[in-house]
């Protein structure tokens, strides 16, 4: 009883902490008492509410993310500048080489949040959008065949993988250990095929 207690508690903490870290970014208000005071009310009774609709469970406030969302939001933000830069170069090129194109991007992320969280990092990465998703795979809709690469965003699905839970952990090793088993055997046919042609 005092385990699931100490659980609850921290989830309130936890959500609490969050939700007034963000008002204080946002807001930008470190010196105002009065400003303070109300923003630590609006969480206070935010987190209320929250626990009140029981929304403080495993989905309603992910804490076993937390440490993995981190370095996954600086991957992102990396590869959020890098299309920024790819897009703007097509649309800068004086022959506008566009060619849309709907891909299907695997989804083996274990929980909602997990795919929801993949859905949005596509959609966030300039010139792709996230159009639909289902159970095991998105949709998405891409503005050039270079941004429509369904490699680069099954990685993306691998990080989110990466911390999303047990199973997704346990996938994403899976794919890694396949791509470094397709390379390997890709390396030992080119230098098989090598030594064929100096013979």
């Amino acid at each position: 009883m005092l385990r699931f207690l100490t659980k609850i508690a921290g989830r309130h903490l936890a959500l609490a902490l969050s939700m007034f870290g963000l008002w204080l970014l946002l807001s930008g208000y470190f010196t105002y008492p009065t400003l303070l005071a109300f923003g630590i009310i609006s969480v206070l009774l935010t987190t209320w509410l929250a626990q009140r609709a029981g929304m403080l469970d495993r989905e309603g406030v992910p804490t076993r993310v937390f440490p993995g969302i981190l370095t996954y939001m600086l991957w992102l933000t990396v590869e959020i500048g890098k299309s920024n830069i790819a897009v703007t170069m097509h649309a800068l090129s004086p022959r506008l080489k566009l060619s849309p194109k709907m891909v299907t991007v695997p989804a083996y992320q274990t929980s909602d949040l997990g795919k929801v969280i993949f859905a949005n990092s596509i959609t966030l990465t300039p010139g792709t959008v996230t159009v639909d998703l289902h159970e095991n795979d998105i949709l998405v809709h891409a503005l050039t065949e270079d941004l429509a690469d369904v490699g680069g965003m099954t990685a993306m699905g691998e990080k989110v993988c990466g911390f999303d839970g047990l199973e997704g952990r346990e996938w994403a090793r899976q794919r890694k250990a396949e791509r470094h088993a397709a390379a390997d055997k890709a390396a030992a046919e080119r230098q098989a095929g090598g030594r064929q042609v100096g013979q």
